[in-house]
């Protein structure tokens, strides 16, 4: 079976930004493993970064973090991507390492530490101003531990005014992206831990401003499928992280936990115009690879992303609609089930080969000598890793 002109046609319109964090050192609470050849900087970032579009075709913007990833001219690093085949993506603030965001940032009671924290914010648009970066993604480590703590509704009144501020200072083409996550490092309550929390704020500061959903940031049995469906059918899914789960924030390779979800994701992405030319929806993923390689880890991800787009894009629609106008429950599972289970690797394999990418880009980036040139090339320096 060879894809459709239809299905090929849409695989070329798919985008999956890297975040520049994930090709540095990374691992659990207990140990980061170092690596040879990990980039030093923000430039040897993008570099890796660009080696997965290289084999791929399907990361052509690398995420950045700030602090982790300021330097002197953000021109010469904008020149450094577009020369090395991508793109500088989106700006994600970081206000959870500071000390002084002990008991909050946009939501401390203390105004000169939200002042703080909401100009980090500005410096961060700024910075979007020189990159061409279109979103400014917020995730808060804002909450509690204990019941009693703080007050939440004058912790959540707080948010929305430091929110203001911060997206009344958002260029037209550009737009706020709030993040949400059910818990950690606060274990009592987020101030943002839902989508609906982060649904409420973002809809009440204007169109520019959408919710960012990260596939590992919910509680058990979720169905995150769901809220894709909502937030879409509300005009309000920004952007995804994507990675995968089997306990809590895990931040593995995304699909390696549960394909099925994945599929599931993006046939619900698909069906409210989310993907591609037909919405403004940004695919980005979220990981951190404890123990395996990070470039081989970025490959393996949106191979996976595209995988399962490639097999989304093959439900029988028309056959799907019928089943469930008919009521027919098990003939509609099967017809959803039977793209589920379509092999599209030797399609996607030969659909690669048609446009000059490798058909194995694992294989060839194995054979490459990247891995071992950067390990030789990279000596002296401090390694780049959680917090830099």
């Amino acid at each position: 079976m060879a894809f459709s002109s239809h299905v090929a046609s849409r695989l070329e319109e798919q985008a999956i930004e890297l975040p520049s964090w994930a090709f540095g050192n990374s691992g659990t609470r207990f140990k980061v493993f170092g690596t040879a050849g990990t980039p030093r900087d923000p430039f040897e970032k993008i570099a890796d970064a660009a080696q997965v579009n290289r084999y791929t075709g399907l990361s052509p913007s690398v995420a950045l973090h700030i602090p982790w990833d300021k330097v002197d001219d953000y021109a010469v690093l904008r020149k450094h991507a577009e020369d090395l085949g991508v793109s500088l993506g989106t700006i994600n603030s970081n206000t959870f390492q500071d000390d002084v965001y002990k008991l909050g940032s946009l939501t401390h009671r203390d105004e000169k530490v939200r002042r703080q924290a909401i100009d980090h914010h500005l410096e961060c648009i700024d910075i979007m101003d020189e990159t061409g970066s279109r979103d400014l993604k917020i995730w808060l480590a804002d909450g509690t531990n204990y019941g009693g703590q703080d007050d939440m509704r004058g912790r959540q009144d707080r948010l929305a005014e430091s929110l203001r501020e911060i997206y009344a200072r958002i260029g037209e083409h550009q737009r706020l992206v709030l993040e949400y996550k059910i818990f950690e490092p606060a274990f009592y309550h987020m101030d943002v831990p839902d989508w609906g929390t982060s649904y409420a704020q973002v809809a009440a500061l204007g169109e520019r401003a959408t919710v960012c959903l990260d596939t590992g940031h919910h509680a058990p049995s979720t169905n995150i499928e769901f809220i894709v469906m909502q937030l879409l059918r509300l005009g309000k899914l920004g952007s995804f992280d994507f990675n995968s789960r089997n306990y809590a924030d895990d931040d593995l390779i995304v699909g390696a936990a549960d394909p099925f979800q994945l599929f599931r994701i993006i046939v619900e992405v698909l069906r409210g115009g989310g993907y591609g030319k037909d919405g403004d929806t940004a695919f980005m993923l979220d990981q951190c690879h404890n123990i395996e390689d990070k470039i081989p880890g970025q490959i393996r991800s949106v191979l996976n992303v595209q995988e399962m787009t490639a097999r989304a894009l093959l439900l029988d629609r028309d056959a799907l609609d019928a089943a469930q106008a008919a009521g027919d429950v098990l003939g509609a599972h099967s017809v959803f089930m039977d793209a589920f289970y379509t092999d599209v690797r030797a399609d996607l394999a030969a659909w690669r080969e048609e446009r000059g990418l490798p058909a194995d880009p694992m294989k060839a980036f194995a054979e490459s000598g990247y891995l071992a040139s950067i390990a030789d090339e990279r000596v002296g320096g401090v390694q780049a890793g959680w917090g830099a």
